[in-house]
């Protein structure tokens, strides 16, 4: 199941026009605030689809009845430009536990790149809702990298993976490698093409570099 965000209007694609903006993206204070504003987005959206139960609440003037949430979801993000995104997913479940994975893409001399898991660190998932987040899903090796190393650390009842912007080809390659009916994917915005070293075109440029700076 893929849920694209941006095709209504709302403010979600103010943000996403901001973050994609050349002249917007050189104050990276802003550019972090606005993916930390998508996330939280994204966590209302989501927060539609998991289980609540009625509580009941003491007022100073008597008793409400309100739904709330059963278990709050784990949230697990791919450093290092997923930060900023999975801050604003916590934002809204600020009672989560965290997962952190990091993925290295490798380049090599005739112009291909690798990309391995270097580390991993897992909290509890097992039977549980988890929550995968990304800045962006460009060729999905990341994802699917990923996914399986959380997937090696429990079973998770439900997986939802979440991205600002996509690319068709990143999504086929999810479809054909994951187990798409236990996972829910939500997309802010979908382009079409990539180039040869896998950035999204138009996309947004180097999401990490942008929000922390160029790395070596």
């Amino acid at each position: 199941m893929v849920r694209v965000l941006s095709t209504g209007s709302s403010i979600l694609n103010q943000y996403i026009a901001e973050i994609r903006d050349a002249e917007t993206q050189k104050d990276s204070l802003r550019f972090r605030h606005n993916l930390e504003r998508l996330g939280g987005i994204f966590a209302y959206e989501i927060s539609k689809d998991l289980a609540y139960e009625t509580k009941e609440v003491i007022t100073p003037l008597g008793i409400a009845n309100v739904p709330v949430l059963i278990q709050y979801p784990v949230l697990a993000t791919i450093l290092r430009a997923g930060l900023p995104f999975h801050q604003g997913l916590l934002n809204f479940f600020d009672k989560s536990e965290n997962a952190f994975i990091s993925a290295f893409r490798r380049h090599h001399k005739d112009g291909t790149f690798s990309i391995s898991i270097e580390y991993a660190s897992v909290t509890e998932i097992e039977d549980k809702v988890v929550i995968l987040c990304d800045t962006m899903l460009a060729s999905g090796s990341s994802m699917v990298l990923a996914y399986r190393e959380l997937i090696s650390h429990g079973k998770p009842r439900h997986t939802h993976i979440a991205t600002a912007v996509a690319s068709v080809e990143g999504i086929e390659y999810m479809k054909k490698h994951l187990p798409m009916k236990e996972i829910t994917l939500w997309v802010g915005v979908i382009d079409d093409e990539m180039t040869a070293q896998s950035y999204i075109v138009p996309g947004l440029g180097d999401a990490g570099d942008l929000a922390f700076g160029k790395k070596l």
